[in-house]
Order: C-alpha cells, then structure tokens, then sequence
C-alpha cells in the first residue's frame, strides 16, 4: 500500500493515516527518509548523495502524483490546491 515507485533499489511510498507534516519515505536497503512534500527537505533520515539526489529528481517531475497519493491515503490532512485532483 502506498509505494509510487521504485527507482532501482528506491522506493517512494506514501502510508496511509500518517501524522503531519504531509510527508513521503524514500527507502533504500541501507536507509531511509522522510521528506515534505512541499518543500522537498528531508526532516529525517540520511540517505547516500545518489539515493537522496535520484528520488528527489524523481519527486520534482512528479509532485502532483505523491500530493494525489497523500490526499487519498490521509484524507484527514489534506494538501489542498494542489495535486490533479485538488
């Protein structure tokens, strides 16, 4: 439930009832992250300089479609005016 994408050994995923700031998780086999959704700062987390650069070219290009993923899966805290469906 929740993942967008995997990027090679990458994963984006956004989980369902999560707590605020509306966030995303990048996972690779030897870390993770959690990353705002608007800003794009990690708030926790380290990954290697490839991981953290290749998601996040990743989660520019696609913004709308983790906000869509963050509103349907948290509907308690939505992002409102952006994404597709907003």
């Amino acid at each position: 439930m929740g993942k967008l994408i995997q990027i090679g050994n990458i994963i984006i995923r956004v989980y369902a009832n999560d707590h605020l700031p509306p966030h995303f998780h990048i996972i690779t086999p030897d870390a993770d992250a959690l990353v705002d959704i608007e800003t794009l700062e990690i708030l926790r987390g380290k990954l290697s300089r490839r991981s953290e650069a290749e998601a996040l070219v990743w989660a520019r290009a696609n913004g709308n479609l983790i906000v869509d993923e963050w509103n349907r899966t948290n509907p308690r805290f939505p992002i409102v005016g952006k994404g597709t469906k907003s």
